[in-house]
């Protein structure tokens, strides 16, 4: 293939070193053919930089190796116009134009093609975060993507649509709602719920809550922040009253029975009381009894026993008991409510005990030293005879004016002198009979001066 045959581009056209064309020059003569650069000015007019003219090729002189001499140029025609060359360019210009036009044209269909790819690539997208909508260019192929790209963070309470892993394309719409905490108590009962709405009223409606005739412990309008708010909802309900006779039903968001009670005209006085507490929260529905309550209070006493602490003495015979330390019973004081309601006598209810004095413990001294046996010279007298005399046979007598006790009637200093411990009257006959019979041998029957001589008898 010869050299002829192929033509190469410089940066601003076809080269002037290779060719076989004839060389036109640059006139006024009409022509149809726009050159390649002259094209791409308006294939792309934007994309790709003006390229600026050809300058005239050079003359090359006769009988230059490589060269192709050309002939003068003929007189030019009527208007200036060279037919001939005129002819001679038209039956070039095809393979010349192509020849130009094929190295630029590619570009172009590249860029086209390029650019075109972009636009398919972008998405304009609405997105609303919370209620602040804006408008987005973005590549993302879902809605997740998206989101990171934003830099929004979506968590367990928060509403997203459409899904995480829906596709976008051009128009779509996502939105973002954030949830909000609401620490509520609906009719007493207290629970955490989360809610996307923005103020109080959206939140109730959300929830389903009726808000018609509540109470509400803020403004419906109240905006409700990220981080929530605490709200006290008493819905409206209808409650029955019965006092004296007489039935009213009121519709109340009390709070309490006693509002309740109150508001249905009812006043309570002393000791009334109701069916349910009173500071109970009243449901829809409830029926409350008023109780008329009268009544007083009755005290009574009862005694404590003492108990009884005994503890041995050696010095004492065996069988002899001492008192120490006497007792003393104690005493209970208890108060019982006697109530009639509604005209009804209540059973007394036990109100409250107490203990006025505290029970003393008896303390006794036993007896655990052997007894004597015998007095030598005193015991073959009639000592039953003298203790009937005496004391009727009663071991724990007593005279009538406290001195005297016992069988034979000892004296506490007598008593003492012949050994005794404590009171005659408290210790056994035996050894109160071995007393007497010790003072018998010491004074005879003087200490008895009416009973002494039936010791003989």
């Amino acid at each position: 293939m010869s050299t002829s045959q192929y033509e190469t581009y410089g940066p601003y056209g076809r080269d002037a070193s290779v060719h076989t064309a004839e060389t036109l020059p640059y006139g006024l003569s009409e022509d149809t053919y726009r050159p390649a650069y002259e094209a791409e000015a308006y294939v792309v007019p934007e994309a790709v930089p003006p390229v600026p003219p050809v300058p005239p090729l050079p003359r090359q002189p006769a009988g230059a190796p490589g060269t192709v001499v050309r002939a003068p140029l003929p007189p030019a025609g009527i208007g200036g116009r060279p037919a001939r060359r005129h002819r001679a360019r038209s039956a070039d210009r095809p393979e010349s134009a192509m020849r130009r036009l094929l190295p630029q044209a590619l570009v172009v269909v590249f860029l086209a093609g390029g650019t075109t790819a972009f636009v398919a690539e972008d998405k304009a997208v609405e997105l609303s975060v919370d209620g602040r909508q804006r408008t987005l260019h973005t590549f993302a192929d879902d809605v997740r993507e998206l989101l990171t790209e934003e830099g929004v963070r979506v968590g367990a309470h928060d509403m997203l649509a459409p899904a995480p892993g829906t596709a976008l394309t051009s128009g779509d719409e996502v939105a973002v709602r954030y949830g909000r905490p609401v620490r509520l108590t609906l009719d007493g009962r207290r629970r955490e719920v989360w809610t996307t709405a923005h103020t109080v009223e959206g939140a109730l409606d959300q929830l389903g809550v009726r808000a018609e005739g509540a109470y509400l412990s803020t403004s419906r309008s109240q905006p409700i922040g990220r981080a929530g708010l605490a709200l006290d909802v008493r819905t409206e309900r209808a409650v029955t009253v019965l006092a004296d006779g007489r039935t009213r039903t009121v519709r109340t968001n009390a709070a309490t029975v006693r509002e309740a009670v109150e508001e249905a005209g009812i006043t309570l006085r002393g000791q009334d009381t109701t069916s349910v507490p009173l500071d109970s929260f009243p449901r829809d529905g409830q029926t409350v009894t008023v109780l008329r309550v009268t009544g007083s209070r009755e005290v009574r006493e009862e005694q404590i026993p003492f108990q009884v602490r005994r503890t041995e003495d050696p010095s004492l015979f065996k069988g002899t008991e001492v008192v120490a330390q006497p007792g003393q019973p104690g005493l209970r004081r208890t108060t019982y409510l006697l109530r009639s309601v509604n005209g009804v006598r209540q059973k007394p209810r036990l109100e409250r005990t107490e203990v006025v004095r505290t029970p003393r413990t008896q303390v006794v001294r036993v007896g655990t030293r052997p007894r004597p046996t015998v007095v030598d010279g005193a015991e073959d007298l009639n000592w039953r005879a003298l203790a009937a005399c005496e004391s009727g046979g009663r071991t724990h007598a007593v005279d009538p004016s406290g001195t005297y006790g016992g069988l034979y009637q000892f004296d506490n200093r007598t008593w003492h002198a012949l050994g005794g411990k404590g009171r005659p009257q408290d210790a056994s006959a035996e050894e109160q009979t071995y007393r007497a019979k010790k003072l018998y041998i010491h004074r005879g029957t003087s200490p008895w001066p009416h009973c002494g001589g039936l010791l003989h008898k």
